[in-house]
């Protein structure tokens, strides 16, 4: 009689998975792949800038543009407060660079110093084309600076700097 209580727990233990082994695999399959993904994934090592809102000196021969969207799939472009076809912004902006020679007395006087500047205000919702053809015409016509102008985060408690 008792060799046959044996033989029943026996049996018992025999149907029963040995799930320990199992999962000491799957806990050393997941610290092999949580490793291998990092040396997986390829990415160029550069350095990101650090952002700092620095307030610009806007010169009085800095040109200020604002680009928009405009109804349908046309874009906006505002000299100043003045709407502009692109056209009208390449012959303004060619107009602007020849005053300035000539007021400063030819090529060979224009320095960093006295050379105008073009200010971009993109619309947050305006479209990558938009602002790449004024940022191109502005260089058509002789602009070596074309820069963004944005609006910082509100500063909130303390910066330490």
């Amino acid at each position: 009689m008792a060799g046959t209580v044996i033989q029943e727990g026996a049996e018992e233990a025999m149907s029963d998975i040995n799930v320990v082994p199992l999962t000491d695999v799957m806990l050393v399959l997941l610290i092999v792949f949580l490793i291998t993904t990092q040396v997986i994934k390829q990415t160029i090592p550069i350095k990101l800038p650090d952002v700092r809102y620095e307030p610009t000196v806007t010169k009085p021969e800095n040109v200020s543009l604002v680009v928009k969207n405009g109804p349908g799939d046309t874009c906006e472009v505002y000299w100043g407060v003045t709407k502009v076809t692109q056209k009208d912004l390449l012959d303004r902006s060619v107009a602007k660079l020849e005053k300035l020679i000539k007021d400063v007395g030819g090529v060979q006087n224009v320095n960093e110093e006295n050379m105008p500047e073009a200010h971009i205000r993109g619309d947050v919702n305006t479209r990558y084309k938009c602002i790449g053809a004024a940022i191109i015409t502005m260089q058509q016509a002789g602009f070596q600076r074309v820069g963004f102008i944005s609006e910082p985060p509100p500063l909130t408690g303390y910066r330490s700097e």
